[in-house]
């Protein structure tokens, strides 16, 4: 019984070794961090032990080697006789029951040691790891203390070792974006948010990707209003504004001189009085087409009016960036944007028809495409064009990343609908 009794000790000893590496590795330090100024216990160790693998793991390998070396030598020299003779007492010869008996004393105890010293005690730490590492990192912190002076020894020539092949031993990114969205996913899958909710995630992390010409209005979409104009003609162009905010030019589309806020000349419009239009005009920021949209964000939060005219490196007027663009760029097109028009359909084929207006960073979440992060295009129509290097006609196809995709319809120039399907 006590030899039987040893054994079982070293290879629940194991298991703890294994609970303790796995759930240490496994933690999130983010989680960690967040437990320890809470005041739980264990947190502070765990974090300690997290922030400094390569002395944890020694520890743990030390643990291991040692424990495994033990229940080895001693199963084979001690349970394995004992075997064997029992084995004896059955008339089978000495030579025979001797390799038997150690035969099948280590194949038992290397089968409770991957079940009990390994599998169970990892699959324990994978339902909670922060929890049990919380619970297991103050002895294991004590043993590294004890064990000192080879912690460091192995440490140190681990890491020699990694230099002489030009292998660094620090993490290089502790979150990446994709598996920021591989979790939201996850999330989604499993009920906790709502699809929605998954969408606008998303949005939010490609808005930092993005530059300003990627989700503003496009010049061809803007409404302006040209003092040039006699009043009577600007005065129809006010009533006609869909908009609570117009951009003002002075002759020329690239000559902007400001914004006018429809509700300041309600009362002239509706009681058809004279107004003077010069007066009421507004400065708006001008914003580089190439900054980035939170940066432009930041912007539209400190101006006057909450409304950036977007210009070229050349000084040309290319469209305007207002909140509704970058809810848009979060939440998703609006149906009354775009005249109820879809940015995507899928079609039970398995095949996508796309508009050509659909930012091209969404086409490729929605079609898991790879793009570069340097390119020139921003939207689908983009996408295509630069891939056929001319403006294609209706019914012209290129292969793409995988994906075929054929102009389905063209708006004079404009590439309009685009059907994407995956090539075989």
């Amino acid at each position: 019984m006590l030899e039987l009794s040893i054994a079982a000790f070293l290879i629940l000893l194991n298991g703890v070794f294994a609970l303790s590496e796995l759930s240490v590795v496994s933690a999130r330090r983010p989680r960690l961090r967040i437990m320890a100024e809470q005041g739980r216990a264990g947190a502070r160790a765990a974090l300690r032990l997290a922030e400094h693998p390569g002395r944890f793991l020694s520890t743990v390998q030390i643990g291991i080697t040692l424990v495994g070396v033990l229940a080895g030598a001693f199963s084979g020299a001690a349970l394995g006789k004992k075997l064997s003779d029992w084995i004896e007492t059955f008339g089978v010869k000495h030579d025979v029951a001797d390799i038997s008996g150690f035969v099948i004393v280590v194949t038992a105890i290397t089968f409770l040691s991957v079940i009990i010293g390994e599998l169970v005690p990892k699959h324990l730490a994978l339902k909670n790891p922060e929890r049990i590492a919380c619970m297991m990192a103050p002895s294991m912190l004590l043993l590294s203390k004890i064990a000192s002076p080879v912690v460091t020894l192995l440490d140190a020539t681990t890491r020699a070792f990694l230099i002489a092949l030009g292998i660094t031993s620090e993490s290089e990114s502790a979150v990446t974006d994709e598996e920021i969205r591989t979790i939201v996913a996850e999330a989604e899958s499993a009920g906790v948010i709502e699809s929605e909710e998954q969408s606008m995630i998303s949005g939010v992390m490609r808005l930092g990707d993005r530059s300003v010409r990627a989700i503003m209005t496009p010049r061809t979409e803007v409404e302006l209003i040209n003092l040039a104009d006699d009043d009577e003609d600007i005065r129809k162009a006010l009533i006609k504004a869909h908009h609570a905010v117009v951009p003002v030019c002075n002759g020329a589309p690239d000559t902007i001189v400001g914004v006018v806020r429809v509700r300041d000349i309600v009362a002239p419009l509706a009681t058809r009085g004279t107004f003077a239009i010069k007066p009421l005009v507004i400065k708006a920021p001008v914003i580089p087409d190439t900054t980035d949209a939170l940066a432009a964000l930041k912007t539209l939060r400190e101006a006057e009016v909450p409304y950036g005219l977007v210009h070229d490196e050349f000084g040309h007027f290319e469209g305007v960036l207002t909140p509704a663009d970058i809810l848009d760029a979060i939440a998703g097109a609006f149906k009354a944007d775009e005249g109820d028009e879809p940015e995507a359909v899928k079609r039970d084929d398995g095949s996508w028809l796309i508009a050509g207006w659909m930012p091209v960073d969404e086409m490729a979440d929605l079609l898991y495409l790879n793009l570069p992060a340097k390119r020139g295009y921003d939207t689908v129509a983009g996408f295509v064009l630069d891939a056929f290097k001319r403006l294609p006609d209706v019914g012209d196809r290129i292969d793409i990343l995988g994906w075929r995709f054929e102009i389905m319809d063209l708006d004079g120039r404009r590439i309009d609908k685009v059907l994407a399907a995956r090539v075989e």
